[in-house]
């Protein structure tokens, strides 16, 4: 599974990303430590969110949490961004420099839960805050909402405790849904440009109602809670 599109043939033939990729050898011993090392990581920030929606569960009688799923960035995702951004390939330059190599995505129901969720994360003492961005509060020109946290957790290996870092993409179901549907359309071959824009209409208009439906069905749930 991988959060993020991996790059057209197109692009990777215009990078030059199959050379590339024989330089960043993923079967090599150290780029499979690294993985691992950001498995692990993502496997701590998961647990950590599960044992807040149980915690939660009991206190609010509600589950915050839908769903949630972790990824690992593709090889080739990992060299298409470390190409485009003119890094070295190599994986000290990898690990310092690509933040978004192990990603975690908790969807929401309502939106107030996913400010709650981050406050309750970033309270915990072994989590640092590397980045924010709100993309809820300021959406792409896309319509394109969810809040990305760059997180830096510990990992606790057999002789050491390694720093790692995590992306958290917090969503509800309207924008996960919105988002996953715009990534398949928008990936489509052979659309004309006409069509394009008369797409990428449509789906900031779909965005905006989602949006508006989200903070309906809050409104909704907070009056039940209230009474």
């Amino acid at each position: 599974m991988d959060f993020f599109p991996i790059p057209s043939p197109q692009k990777i033939a215009d990078f030059g990303l199959e050379e590339f990729l024989k330089i960043i050898d993923r079967n090599s011993k150290p780029y499979r430590e690294l993985m691992a090392f950001y498995k692990c990581a993502c496997m701590e920030v998961e647990t950590k969110f599960r044992v807040l929606d149980e915690q939660l569960s009991l206190e609010k009688e509600h589950n915050p949490i839908e769903s949630i799923k972790t990824r690992i960035k593709s090889p080739e995702s990992i060299a298409y961004k470390m190409r485009s951004h003119g890094l070295k390939p190599d994986i000290k330059v990898l690990e310092e420099n690509i933040f978004d190599i192990a990603g975690v995505r908790v969807i929401c129901s309502f939106p107030e839960d996913i400010y709650f969720l981050e406050d309750c994360l970033l309270k915990q003492d072994d989590i640092k805050l590397i980045e924010r961005k709100d993309y809820i509060k300021e959406p792409k020109e896309s319509g394109y909402r969810s809040l990305h946290l760059i997180v830096e957790v510990p990992i606790f290996l057999k002789n050491e405790k390694r720093p790692m870092k995590v992306e958290v993409q917090l969503r509800t179901i309207a924008m996960d849904f919105w988002a996953s549907l715009e990534h398949k359309m928008r990936y489509k071959k052979n659309i004309n440009k006409e069509v394009l824009s008369e797409l990428s209409g449509m789906l900031l208009y779909c965005a905006d109602q989602s949006a508006a439906l989200d903070l309906e069905m809050q409104q909704i749930r907070n009056l039940i809670e209230e009474n």
